[in-house]
């Protein structure tokens, strides 16, 4: 698979996927989160960050204590960012420009015409 050139129904099959089969299809990394926590955050590389090799989808979990929390969280954002873009766009519906509009829009360019032919120098006579 292309990573970027995906369907609606690839995406959408990954959001079917069971987290452990999405699990396999990861690259995962820990670290140590930053922000508030003191020695708990300092000491564990308790963050996790989760590459979904086929989709290029890279999300971040630091919100939990437990590095296995986090996995499991990463894998939950990833599920949710495919079912996502597994959804088709809706159809647009084609409008047509009322004539009022269109009045308007004529009205305002006339009067802003007028405005601008109002600012030129007078020639002298």
């Amino acid at each position: 698979m292309d990573v970027g050139r995906l369907t609606y129904r690839e995406y959408a099959a990954f959001a079917r996927m069971s987290s452990e089969e999405l699990a396999r299809d990861c690259e995962m990394q820990a670290f140590r989160a930053s922000g508030p926590g003191g020695q708990g955050v300092n000491t564990t590389d308790s963050a996790v960050r989760v590459r979904h090799v086929p989709t290029g989808i890279v999300v971040v979990s630091r919100e939990e204590r437990s590095q296995l929390r986090n996995r499991e969280r990463c894998i939950e954002k990833i599920r949710e960012i495919c079912r996502r873009r597994g959804r088709p766009p809706r159809p647009r519906k084609k409008t047509r420009v009322s004539a009022a509009q269109k009045r308007r829009r004529l009205e305002a360019k006339r009067a802003r015409g007028q405005l601008k032919q109002l600012r030129r120098r007078v020639d002298g006579e």
